[in-house]
């Protein structure tokens, strides 16, 4: 049941998403866009309450406990940025606003934004390990509360693999841009024979 919530809640917060932008710049009802937007993290407050609310019924804490407090933790992190990025992409199809930034990077300023997003990963982390934790107080008993202990294992596990393949990764070996290729031979001979000759080179 708890499973469904996390879906339902997943679809809500598109379409919640969607309807804002929808009114936003289609309806050109800033306004009451601007509201249905901020209603998007009212869905993470019922999944918060659900949850709860469910451990303090007395019932063993299951994997579904555990991938609630995740999700939670990480739409906390990344809401703001998944929010942010349908905005810019929905307002430039349709509000005559600047094209997304779809630059590709490298060297450090890779590195940088690699990061920047681990860093945000950690907030993620804190969040959802902080409702784990707060799920064992609530239940009062380590031997129920065993899989949500589990889940900040794996939360742990995955913070360190993105942390050695991605942000260390490309800071010790900085990812390289490509090396732009040569125009063509004949491209070449066109620019040259459309460069004008010195006055000394005219017969």
């Amino acid at each position: 049941m708890l499973f469904g919530l996390i879906v339902a809640c997943e679809v809500a917060f598109w379409v919640l998403l969607g309807a804002g932008l929808a009114v936003r710049y289609l309806l050109r009802l800033r306004r009451l866009g601007g509201l249905l937007l901020l209603a998007v993290p009212l869905v993470d407050l019922v999944l918060l309450v659900a949850s709860v609310a469910d451990l303090r019924g007395g019932g063993r804490a299951e994997f579904t406990h555990g991938l609630a407090a995740a999700y939670l933790g990480f739409t906390v992190a990344f809401g703001h940025d998944m929010v942010r990025w349908a905005d810019v992409r929905f307002a430039h199809r349709y509000a005559g606003g600047p094209p997304p930034d779809r630059r590709k990077r490298y060297g450090r300023e890779l590195a940088r934004h690699e990061w920047r997003a681990w860093g945000k990963g950690m907030i993620g982390w804190a969040v959802a390990c902080g409702l784990l934790l707060a799920g064992v107080v609530v239940i009062g008993d380590i031997e129920r509360a065993v899989a949500l202990l589990e889940w900040a294992g794996r939360l742990t596990f995955a913070m360190l693999v993105w942390l050695v393949f991605w942000p260390l990764a490309y800071t010790v070996i900085p990812k390289r841009a490509p090396v732009d290729a040569r125009p063509p031979l004949d491209a070449r001979e066109s620019h040259h024979d459309r460069v004008p000759h010195s006055s000394g080179e005219q017969s």
